[in-house]
């Protein structure tokens, strides 16, 4: 997966066209991301210590990692990523400004 935790993504298909945010968690296996204030739903919660009263929640679900584009730190645009070995570490690479990204 070409996505890590702490990433900022696009949007670029689904109900949430266009909306940015950062990346809480990645699910790799099912190639899914949970993104900070994308894919709303409301859950009902049972009561619990956390929330005693329990009721409906509003909460971010997973979203299919293909239906997000990472933004490019140095321009600030979505870009697609590759890889490349650079002092015989694995880092990802922009492809539109060749810009390493971490």
């Amino acid at each position: 997966m070409f996505l890590k935790t702490g990433d900022k993504v696009r949007v670029i298909t689904g109900k949430d066209k266009g909306k940015e945010g950062t990346i809480k968690k990645t699910f790799a296996k099912q190639n899914r991301v949970i993104v900070e204030g994308i894919n709303k739903i409301k859950k009902h919660q049972k009561p619990n210590n956390a929330n005693p009263n329990g009721g409906i929640v509003d909460a971010e679900a997973p979203i299919q990692a293909s239906n997000v584009m990472l933004i490019d730190p140095s321009t600030n645009e979505p870009t697609k990523v590759s890889f490349k070995v650079v002092d015989g570490k694995k880092v990802r690479v922009a492809k539109k400004s060749g810009k390493q990204i971490d």
